[in-house]
């Protein structure tokens, strides 16, 4: 799996990190607060994914997403302040609750012993990334986002989302490298595909939130691990 690989690209929500539960209770608390109304988790995140597969190649896929959420639950506010409350609700979650994987942290030393280059490929902003590594102390004492990636690429980055592969075109471009000379970590269906668009080799790890995809993921992805802990038995 690793063998003759020179860099390992890293997802993060949902792989790296146990995110994408928390954007189900961030996006329930902004409907609840502007519409009054309770909406099931696993609704919320099914309308999320279809909606930003649908509009990854506007400008801004999350700021039309939160259009949508306007025009679905009758908020009042326009887009851009539904965006900015969003973000505000999301600021203790990401700060307090949002823990790593385990033993992420251990695969990503074991990599770099191994002399392998590390890369964060994701299309999260890097607003979130950066407070991550400010304020989340589940997170930044274990890992530094800084420190243990030679490069981090957010949604500030590419002009198209997943499952587009631009973040990992770009990647190569950046490193020079190959696509055999690269392997890809995720979690969800799009970025599975995001890899597969590529050309690159991809590990899909277990989340339980891509749980209801997961037999696409199987057959998409060219390797499958149900944690961190079996993916570290692979590394030489």
């Amino acid at each position: 799996m690793f063998q003759d690989k020179k860099l390992v690209c890293f997802d993060l929500d949902g792989t790296l990190i146990d995110s994408v539960g928390i954007w189900n209770q961030v996006d329930a608390a902004l409907i609840d607060e502007l519409s009054n109304r309770k909406v099931d988790l696993h609704e919320i995140q099914q309308q999320r994914d279809l909606q930003l597969t649908a509009l990854r190649h506007r400008p801004d896929p999350y700021l039309e997403y939160c259009g949508f959420l306007k025009e679905q639950y009758d908020f009042e506010p326009v887009k851009e302040e539904v965006k900015n409350r969003r973000y505000t609700i999301s600021r203790h979650f990401l700060d307090h609750i949002v823990e790593l994987k385990p033993q992420a942290d251990l695969l990503i030393q074991a990599l770099k012993q191994q002399q392998i280059s590390l890369a964060l490929t994701t299309t999260t902003s890097l607003f979130n990334v950066q407070r991550y590594q400010d304020n989340n102390r589940n997170i930044n004492s274990k890992i530094s986002f800084e420190d243990d990636f030679a490069l981090i690429l957010t949604r500030e980055n590419v002009q198209n989302i997943k499952p587009h592969p631009e973040v990992y075109l770009n990647v190569l471009q950046a490193f020079n490298l190959r696509p055999e000379e690269c392997l890809i970590i995720e979690d969800s269906l799009v970025g599975v595909e995001a890899a597969n668009h590529a050309g690159i080799e991809v590990v899909a790890i277990y989340d339980q939130h891509s749980a209801h995809e997961i037999d696409l993921i199987k057959a998409k992805a060219n390797y499958y691990v149900e944690d961190f802990a079996e993916l570290l038995s692979f590394v030489p």
